[in-house]
């Protein structure tokens, strides 16, 4: 009998940059990404105080064109994509039937029969077979995801590295996109993000990807611009309470569990999973809290209990050291009775054994920068 062997991660067109960069390189999702060049710490703030450079062409794309896209995008997402002009984005999940959660996604529009949906690297195949499964007249699905590269740069410095590359492009507006050139390369540019701060996405050809990393690096640096990992990345959407699937977000997760509520438009009767939506509307059982934590890190898993309650009232979904706040913090999902207060009550959190203190606290845990 012949051992099986995992598969190997694949590469983004930027890996070699980042190994001569000197980056440490870890799977995840099927990918081998930099986790960190230096120091998570060191890298967090740099997003936090300058700017921050990351490779997310792990990320899927997927293309939906044609006379019959805009119903598609009614069927599969949860937010209302018929109500984006062209050049405007949007934050959406694809739902199931259960009311749960198959990706959370951005949709960006770039014509009146043209929308281009950036979705998780972990979820691009199953999100893919789901929406071929789901076809619409009159519409075409064309998976983009292996020519193209997706850079972030993000950080109070992101766009004015930008405008010197691009001139005109501090003109988006948040969640404003539009096809442009950077550095002499065609992009598409997104004022979105995920981290908290300012900042933009930019989709290029996957071919053109290291010239243009290697531009932006250059052109940032004098700013303080640093490469970043995944590692930066999780803490920075943590602090400012990013969901990410797999942790937030789940097949069996409803969106008004989780606070997201507000990109669930229930005005389609063709929606997938409207009726569940409608139900979970009324009265979801569960609530995120935010919690700041004493005496260690509640990582993913751990268990939440009220003050001396003998039974787990919930689970921690994410949790890390806050570089910017300076202490433990976390996100968990709990039953709905113990959100009611979300700011200021008492729980414990079991964390190798042992009961720990941790406060309610309101999210996100760092208010974000408001962008233009």
């Amino acid at each position: 009998m012949t051992a099986a062997t995992a598969p190997t991660p694949r590469r983004t067109p930027l890996y070699d940059e980042h190994v001569a960069a000197g980056a440490r390189m870890v799977e995840f999702a099927g990918w081998s990404m930099p986790v960190q060049y230096r120091s998570i710490l060191e890298e967090h703030q740099a997003v936090r105080r300058s700017a921050g450079l990351f490779d997310v062409s792990h990320m899927g794309e997927v293309e939906i064109t044609g006379p019959g896209a805009e119903a598609l995008c009614a069927k599969l997402f949860t937010n209302d994509a018929r109500t984006l002009a062209p050049g405007r984005a949007q934050y959406s999940m694809i739902g199931n039937d259960r009311g749960g959660v198959v990706d959370d996604i951005i949709v960006y529009r770039l014509g009146a029969e043209r929308f281009y949906v950036c979705v998780n690297a972990s979820n691009a195949a199953k999100d893919l077979a789901w929406i071929l499964a789901h076809p619409s007249s009159g519409a075409t699905v064309t998976d983009r995801s292996n020519e193209t590269a997706l850079i972030a740069v993000q950080g109070p410095a992101a766009i004015g590295i930008l405008e010197k590359m691009s001139p005109g492009i501090a003109g988006l507006a948040r969640f404003a996109c539009e096809e442009r050139r950077v550095a002499g390369i065609d992009v598409l540019a997104a004022r979105t993000g995920y981290t908290g701060e300012d900042g933009a996405e930019l989709f290029c050809p996957a071919d053109a990807a290291v010239r243009l990393w290697r531009a932006l690096a250059a052109a940032g640096e004098p700013a303080g611009l640093r490469p970043c990992g995944l590692g930066a990345r999780d803490t920075l959407r943590i602090e400012a309470a990013l969901p990410l699937y797999g942790h937030e977000l789940g097949e069996d997760i409803s969106p008004y569990e989780v606070g997201l509520g507000w990109a669930v438009k229930r005005n389609r009767p063709e929606m997938i999973g409207r009726d569940a939506l409608d139900r979970a509307a009324a009265g979801a059982p569960r609530r995120l809290i935010g919690l700041l934590v004493d005496g260690g890190i509640a990582r993913e898993g751990t268990e939440v209990f009220a003050k001396e309650g003998a039974d787990a009232i919930g689970v921690v979904t994410s949790g890390t050291h806050s570089p910017t706040l300076g202490r433990a913090v976390a996100m968990a999902l709990v039953a709905r009775q113990f959100a009611a207060d979300p700011n200021g009550s008492d729980v414990e959190v079991e964390i190798r054994g042992k009961r720990r203190a941790a406060s309610v606290t309101r999210l996100p845990f760092c208010v974000k920068r408001p962008a233009p």
